[in-house]
């Protein structure tokens, strides 16, 4: 069984294959951008994308991700570590305080904008509605997002 996390190829375990995704990425990969939270999908914290469609790694296991391609926050940034356009906007617009939420909150943001380049305000919210922030009030995360779109629309 293959998988490919943030475009390396990785060959895996029948002992790796029955672990949690989150858990997966943490203890083997050592990629701490998402966090275990709640453990039960309610919290958006562990969020990755999954062939860039949100995935909450807690609820799923390596197996059932066979063969597909794992987006986690390290992978969204330049091999040089420039941020990408949504990670600087998330500082940028003030979105990101205590932190806990932001790996999960951009990876879903950029799902959004991957197939929705130009959202409205209330697609934004609709989008981030299963990612929990305790710190924002939201008004700063959706103005990121907003910023951050005009890029995607330039790919």
């Amino acid at each position: 069984m293959k998988l490919t996390v943030n475009g390396i190829q990785r060959d895996i375990t029948r002992a790796q294959a029955e672990k949690r995704l989150i858990d997966y990425l943490r203890e083997d990969l050592d990629l701490t951008g998402a966090k275990i939270g709640c453990e039960v999908g309610a919290c958006g914290t562990c969020t990755v994308l999954v062939n860039d469609r949100p995935v909450k790694s807690c609820l799923k296991r390596v197996n059932e991700v066979a063969d597909a391609s794992i987006l986690t926050i390290e992978g969204l940034a330049a091999q040089d570590g420039t941020l990408h356009p949504l990670q600087q906007a998330f500082i940028d617009a003030g979105a990101v305080q205590c932190g806990f939420c932001t790996p999960g909150m951009i990876l879903v943001a950029h799902a959004l904008l991957l197939s929705n380049p130009a959202p409205t305000r209330a697609e934004i919210r609709r989008a981030i509605h299963g990612n929990l922030c305790r710190c924002t009030g939201y008004q700063q995360i959706i103005d990121a997002v907003e910023m951050a779109a005009s890029f995607y629309g330039k790919k």
